[in-house]
């Protein structure tokens, strides 16, 4: 692994890495909030590493909820994390199983959408470049929790406002990528599915039900048009 690893994936997670400094703050005052210091919000960003996952876990511990149901929460929103990994296995299959475990480990949603971008479109883009935009990013995310749970209630952060940031993250994802019919279809049915599943009066849950849809419809599409001979 050489420098010109390191700059091509910093070029790469530069823009997940703002993104999460961004949410991160608000999710770590959020942790300060229900009792966790900045080392443990730190060792669990670096460790459990889910924005989506933390954000809830902190909701629900304010709200009193016990620990079972938090856990069965946060477990069903990670779920989508299965389909991340049969998108991604195919393209570190030839990788040594260490640095693979340490890949699977630190993928969340929006280093997925970065390396699966560059191993479709960037010949030279290899499972030790992934693994770096994954720590970066996940080093990122990790610092910006601790400073979030250092500053806590002494910063007035408007946190429903600054969570647009996650939002902002994917649609700049989202614009970046290579229209084939995979990411046109995953788009598609995604949005789809989440105002309709809006309208059914399926609420928060949506989102995720959404995903999960969209990435599946992306997965059956690449399927298709391989088996076609299209990429």
């Amino acid at each position: 692994m050489g420098r010109s690893d390191l700059r091509a994936a910093a070029s790469a997670a530069l823009p997940v890495m703002l993104g999460y400094l961004t949410i991160g703050i608000p999710c770590g005052v959020m942790e300060a909030e229900v009792g966790v210091s900045p080392l443990w919000a730190f060792a669990v960003s670096a460790t459990f590493y889910s924005g989506a996952g933390q954000f809830m876990m902190s909701s629900l511990a304010l709200a009193g909820t016990p620990v079972a149901a938090m856990v069965a929460s946060v477990s069903l929103l990670s779920a989508r994390q299965t389909l991340y990994a049969a998108a991604l296995a195919p393209h570190v299959s030839s990788a040594p199983r260490p640095l693979a475990a340490l890949f699977a480990a630190t993928v969340t949603d929006e280093s997925f959408g970065v390396n699966l971008e560059r191993f479709v479109s960037d010949d030279a883009w290899t499972p030790a470049r992934a693994t770096l935009v994954n720590l970066m990013s996940m080093l990122s995310w990790a610092a910006a929790n601790a400073l979030g749970a250092a500053v806590g209630p002494a910063l007035a952060i408007p946190v429903a406002v600054m969570s647009f940031a996650m939002t902002s993250i994917f649609v700049c994802l989202l614009v970046g990528q290579r229209w084939a019919p995979r990411t046109a279809a995953a788009a598609l049915v995604a949005a789809a599915a989440v105002v309709a599943l809006k309208l059914l009066g399926a609420g928060s849950l949506s989102v995720f039900f959404g995903a999960i849809a969209g990435v599946a419809a992306g997965l059956a599409a690449d399927a298709c048009a391989r088996g076609r001979g299209v990429r």
